[in-house]
């Protein structure tokens, strides 16, 4: 490649950079320094975790609980397997709790205890995997504006610096200029913080939510037959449909 081709080709790459929107974020680099530049790696950074997290809890149809009722009026007729099925089609982890009481109860007879104890454990490990990476999201939003605070301080001792150097020759343009451009880093600390704390609380209050209704879901898979006795009614299996004894039942049975 001759030189011309060359500049040619550096004089059309800084076109692109410069016109194509690039400019205003290489000019807030320049002004705030290393400071904005670790700012915005955060905030990439941060965007990357919610987008992560937005993919996770739609691919897990968090907001998605029909199955719940399906599943419990399967159990209470006696029909494990068909309650069974329809919990393992469900990818919400409430569902997977679910099937771990059910199917310790209905169809391996182990006692309450034993099964609550492990649809504990799988809650707990389903839980904390929704909670993953928020801890990020977390440090992101509090340490943003401490540091965008930190870029003003340091920006602000500058410009007196200056101020001291220029002596009886002080022109108030700079000054001004340099506490603007120090104020610059506190507001894109902000302008971090701001989003990401909002949207961290949103997911945080969808896994309380998650685990509530996990907690309902199994405390009702338990206590199905206080239901039915609540109601007067007894649930009648289908034909040819083996009726299990309810996890009360197993209890006493073993004792």
């Amino acid at each position: 490649m001759n030189d011309d081709a060359m500049s040619v080709t550096f004089d059309g790459a800084s076109a692109l950079f410069t016109q194509g929107g690039f400019e205003p974020a290489v000019s807030l680099l320049h002004v705030g320094g290393p400071v904005v530049a670790i700012l915005i790696v955060m905030s990439v950074t941060a965007l990357t975790i919610i987008l992560l997290k937005l993919w996770q809890f739609s691919s897990l149809q968090l907001g998605s609980t029909q199955f719940v009722d399906g599943a419990l009026a399967h159990w209470q007729a006696g029909r494990n397997g068909a309650a069974l099925a329809l919990l393992k089609s469900s990818p919400n982890p409430v569902a997977r709790v679910m099937a771990i009481a059910i199917n310790g109860c209905g169809q391996l007879g182990a006692a309450e205890s034993t099964v609550r104890e492990e649809a504990a454990r799988v809650a707990s490990a389903e839980l904390e995997k929704l909670r993953s990476h928020l801890r990020g999201l977390e440090l992101i939003g509090t340490l943003s504006p401490l540091l965008g605070l930190l870029g003003t301080v340091l920006g602000m001792i500058t410009a007196f610096q200056q101020l001291q150097a220029a002596g009886s020759r002080v022109d108030p343009s700079a000054l001004s200029g340099g506490i603007w451009e120090a104020l610059l880093t506190t507001a894109v600390g902000l302008a971090v913080a701001i989003p990401t704390v909002a949207v961290l609380s949103a997911l945080e209050r969808a896994v309380e939510r998650t685990q509530h209704r996990m907690e309902d879901a199994l405390t009702r898979v338990f206590t199905i037959g206080l239901a039915l006795s609540e109601t007067g009614d007894e649930a009648k299996p289908e034909s040819g449909t083996e009726t299990l004894p309810t996890p009360a039942v197993l209890v006493t049975e073993q004792v």
